[in-house]
Formats: C-alpha cells, structure tokens, sequence
C-alpha cells in the first residue's frame, strides 16, 4: 500500500458562501467565477477540474493555521456543491499530474522539513520517498506556477 492520502477540503464552510452577493463577496476578497474551459479551475474540495460553466468561487484559504514561522493562506477555487473527496491510498488525480506542483513536507510542529518542485506525474513517487523520513508528518501541494493551495496529504492508515 502507498504511503500517502490526497484529501479535498471539507465544502461546509464554503456552502454559504455561494448565496452572497457579488458585492459580499467582494467586500470579503472572494470572486464569484464560471468557468469557461475544463482547465484551469481545479476545485479544491473535489479535486478535480470544473467542466465548462461550473460556478466556483475564487477565495483566500488558510491552508496552515496553526502556530508556525510557516503559517499561510492563499487563493483556491470551490465549486458550487462540490463533495469532498478522499482518494485511496496511492491515487493521484489527474487534477495534480496535468500540473506543475510544489510539494511542501511538515513535521508535527508545522515546520518545513522539506520541499520539491516537480512536474505532476512525479509527485506519487516523491510523496513515497518523503513519507520515508521519519519526521514527515504530512504535505501540502501547491499549483507551482499560480503558487496556490492544492490539496493536503496524510499518511494512509
């Protein structure tokens, strides 16, 4: 079995969101968006990208809230009812392969231990090799070119 997990975010936070008026949405940094080709909106609850005509919104998230040097947020893409998706061990969408990513490794502190810049094909064989460390605790992958959050990974029970 992998060593790894690619979860989406949980949509319940965001579900609300999508009743705002434009206007809301602004005055909080949140755009409301449709997307107009079946790349380049990568949903971060489903991951996967949203198909011609989705509505998503495009939102700052805190992808790491805890208490670290390396606490951030950054802009994701949520589609309108999307549902939270947990891939089986090993699985890597093609939502992560089409792209260029930058995986990011943190110990139990929040800190970076790690970090590659990879194209999307390798990154299964590199989550492998950097869950072997022993202070690996989990990763977070980001959209190398646009620097967005993508997913996080865990270990796989």
């Amino acid at each position: 079995m992998a060593p790894f997990r690619l979860s989406g975010l949980d949509p319940t936070p965001f579900a609300p969101l999508f009743a705002l008026p434009d206007a809301e949405l602004a005055r909080r940094n949140m755009v409301r968006m449709f997307a107009d080709s079946d790349s380049g909106y990568p949903c971060r609850v489903s991951l996967e990208d949203a198909a011609i005509g989705d509505e998503l919104l495009l939102l700052p998230f805190e992808h790491l809230p805890e208490a670290s040097p390396y606490r951030s947020s950054g802009p994701v893409f949520v589609r309108r009812h999307a549902k939270q998706r947990v891939l089986a061990p090993g699985e890597v969408p093609p939502y992560v392969t089409r792209r260029m990513i930058s995986l990011r490794v943190y110990d139990t502190t929040h800190r970076m231990i790690d970090a590659h810049v990879l194209e999307g094909p390798e990154v299964a064989a590199c989550m492998t090799q950097a869950f072997a460390h022993p202070h690996a605790a989990y990763m977070h992958l980001h959209n190398a070119r646009r620097g967005c959050f993508s997913c996080r990974v865990d270990r796989a029970s």
